[in-house]
């Protein structure tokens, strides 16, 4: 890939050293990479990045490159630290002095008791940009407490509102907490980075990260007093909005205005259903849920849901076939957006080419994508610890 131009990569120039593990952090510090940051992963000698043995790869995560550390590593340089021992130290704390973020996802209070705590480093480097992502915060009666994904997904209230009233609580099918954990720690960083001149501490709590994004769901009890209900695949907001069954597939349809329900059941053939008095007003359809899906399916049953999708959002009725992930990636509106960038083969996998997703943002038309594969553990120590490198490769 050609080297990106300022524009699209503005951060350029501000190194950041990447102390986490598994996925929070590390896609925090993949989107600051894709934006042009030199990114530094500081591993541990010998196993590194646990992510480094995970995923669906049994040959790769023996090798130390599991799946689920390429998903979010690319870019980035490996050195391999014990910052147990005094040497390991000093080598960290040179890299700080030249660095302008330091990343970490341990439990609150590891790195006072290494002796690499927040007052520690920004006497180091004064306009220090730290950022400690965790569970539940740096304080606090749950500050200690362990916390994966799924944790966080349960104590957050997210499992509580998904699924359905037969099959809850039920968690979502991706690390949706640490994903937003680590977007929360990007912006974050973005946003302190914008306004420098002294040492910043960035506190990132998944959990309250990802509460912050569940606003319809919190909202309705904050100021209404109304639990959120599971509700599936529905809209609780507005009927017929949700998925429905066709010939062949999912179909998602927003039906959300009163002019989108005139214009599907006219297209569907279901005219009769605009004069029935269980579904004139939106507050009659939403309370009449389960029966208008039943008129609405046995109208798309006569074709599949790409067919319906083709018809249907061309006279202004929002919908879309639900796709399989594998469905999705090989579509042709991804591949003319360049989302997925692909690296080449693989070094030591004979045969096996590594894509993997970009920036998901563009600007200026152009997206941001870091060049290089995820690194080897520890493959750089030696340029960044051992004489000139210790200066900002810019």
């Amino acid at each position: 890939m050609t080297s990106q131009s300022r524009s699209v990569s503005p951060l350029s120039g501000i190194r950041v050293l990447d102390m986490t593990n598994v996925l929070a952090g590390p896609f925090a510090c993949q989107q600051l990479a894709h934006l042009g940051a030199e990114v530094i992963k500081i591993e541990i000698p010998g196993r590194g990045d646990l992510a480094r043995q995970l995923g669906a790869s049994r040959d790769l995560s023996a090798d130390l490159m599991g799946v689920s550390f390429l998903a979010q590593n690319a870019g980035k340089g490996s050195v391999e630290l014990d910052l147990k021992t005094d040497e390991g130290k000093a080598d960290f704390l040179a890299l700080v002095a030249t660095s302008d973020v330091v990343v970490e996802n341990f439990r609150p209070g590891v790195m006072d008791r290494l002796g690499l705590g927040w007052e520690v480093l920004r006497a180091r480097k004064p306009d220090l940009v730290y950022c400690a992502i965790s569970g539940f915060g740096q304080t606090g009666p749950w500050a200690n407490r362990p916390a994966y994904d799924q944790i966080i997904q349960g104590a957050a209230g997210v499992m509580a509102v998904t699924g359905t009233p037969e099959v809850t609580p039920l968690r979502v099918g991706f690390p949706v907490a640490d994903t937003i954990g680590g977007l929360t720690a990007a912006m974050s960083i973005c946003a302190a980075l914008a306004d420098r001149g002294e040492a910043r501490f960035i506190d990132v709590s998944m959990l309250e990260a990802t509460v912050a994004t569940m606003g319809w769901a919190v909202s309705n009890w904050l100021v209404a007093g109304v639990p959120p209900a599971v509700i599936g695949n529905e809209n609780m907001t507005a009927a017929p909005s949700g998925a429905f069954q066709t010939r062949d597939g999912l179909l998602n349809i927003a039906a959300n205005e009163h002019r989108q329900w005139e214009a599907l059941c006219r297209h569907i053939g279901c005219d009769h259903l605009l004069t029935h008095p269980d579904y004139r007003q939106r507050e009659d359809r939403k309370a009449n849920r389960d029966a208008l899906r039943g008129e609405i399916e046995a109208a798309l049953a006569r074709k599949s849901a790409r067919e319906w999708e083709a018809e249907l959002n061309p006279i202004g009725v929002p919908s879309g076939a639900v796709l399989k992930v594998e469905e999705v990636l090989a579509s042709e509106h991804l591949s003319q957006r360049g989302l997925v960038h692909d690296f080449g083969p693989m070094e030591g996998v004979a045969g096996q080419r590594l894509s993997l997703v970009a920036s998901p943002v563009t600007i200026n038309g152009q997206r941001p994508c870091v060049a290089a594969p995820p690194p080897r553990l520890g493959q750089d120590t030696e340029r960044y610890l051992r004489g000139r490198d210790k200066e900002k490769t810019r």
